[in-house]
């Protein structure tokens, strides 16, 4: 595999194109705001609400929510040798997604109980991470009992398939107001995040973060195939446990916090294995790490529509600018790397 120091250069430019999307991403809103001013705000010389408050949360959310998903992309991928893994598989958003519609839309169903919870801020937030952890806890016990990582693939997208039909029964008995509600969380945003939210999300999505690099010699050692990794000496089920354990902590952080969104998750690393041409996780996770950051950052700074009161849904931006860009990089690499 190549040497880390052959990639200094594009490491260094992709750290300086981050911290100038870091600043477009600040500046460029409803109303623009000099990058002079941004500075100030910044070094504490003068006090700006709109940054402090809401752009500069916004700008560190997109950050945390692209790296964090192309990361847990890249180990889906790595674990299951599939190019079209992505860190929703095992189901964690599909669980996310049914804890968030059974505050929603629960009341409808069962009653005033769920209604009362609504009013708290954090509550969405709580019923998609209990909703994730439940699909985890359920994912790690079935990893544990089968052999085959595939087996645990196909139980993933079954657990989605459950829970997008019980979603689909509560959607049936709500109100317009509160299928409203849900579908708007289900856009995905990045700018509903105070900064004690951001930092509880921060601590969660940095125990991932540490977790997935602590498993980069695993990952690098299933490239070659589960059989001959038990022959280096490779834990199987340990080290799939490890991955797993990782990549719901970043996708259910995230979705519990930002809501599901599309495509970076399945896409960055394709973008990054096609850019580098390299399969060394040692180089593939900080690269993903900066791409995943960067084009976050771009497609919120293009939903927020410049010099506008509108914002377009995340999830529409991230598809339709990357989607495009991956196609091209596969027609023109003709192969993709594994």
């Amino acid at each position: 595999m190549p040497e880390t120091k052959t990639y200094k250069l594009p490491f260094l430019l992709l750290s300086i194109l981050l911290i100038i999307c870091f600043f477009a991403n600040i500046s460029l809103g409803s109303v623009s705001i000099p990058f002079k001013t941004i500075f100030e705000s910044l070094t504490g010389t003068t006090d700006n609400y709109i940054i402090q408050a809401y752009r500069l949360p916004k700008a560190f959310t997109a950050i945390l929510v692209g790296s964090g998903l192309g990361i847990s992309g890249l180990l889906m991928q790595t674990l299951f040798r599939n190019p079209l893994a992505g860190p929703f598989v095992l189901g964690i958003t599909s669980g996310a997604s049914l804890g968030v519609a059974l505050i929603i839309m629960g009341a409808s169903v069962f009653g005033g109980v769920f209604a009362t919870l609504l009013i708290s801020k954090w509550s969405i937030v709580i019923a998609a991470s209990l909703g994730s952890f439940l699909v985890l806890l359920i994912v790690l016990i079935v990893s544990a009992k089968v052999r085959d990582t595939m087996a645990i693939l196909i139980i993933g997208l079954m657990f989605g398939s459950i829970t997008a039909a019980i979603v689909s029964v509560l959607s049936y008995f709500s109100s317009a107001e509160q299928l409203q509600q849900y579908i708007f969380w289900g856009f995905g945003s990045l700018g509903n995040l105070s900064w004690q939210e951001l930092g509880v999300f921060f601590i969660i999505y940095s125990f991932g973060i540490l977790i997935s690099i602590l498993s980069i010699k695993g990952l690098n050692t299933l490239l070659l195939g589960e059989n001959y990794a038990k022959s280096l000496g490779l834990n199987i089920k340990q080290s799939r446990l490890i991955i797993i354990i990782a990549t719901s902590l970043l996708a259910g952080t995230i979705t519990a916090f930002a809501g599901p969104i599309a495509f970076i998750g399945l896409a960055i690393p394709h973008l990054t294995r096609q850019i580098f041409n390299t399969a060394n996780h040692k180089i593939l996770l900080p690269a993903v790490f900066l791409f995943g950051a960067i084009i976050m950052l771009i497609c919120d700074s293009i939903a927020q529509i410049p010099n506008s009161d509108y914002t377009l849904p995340i999830n529409a931006i991230t598809s339709l600018i990357g989607a495009p860009v991956v196609i091209w990089l596969l027609v023109r690499k003709r192969k993709m790397l594994f």
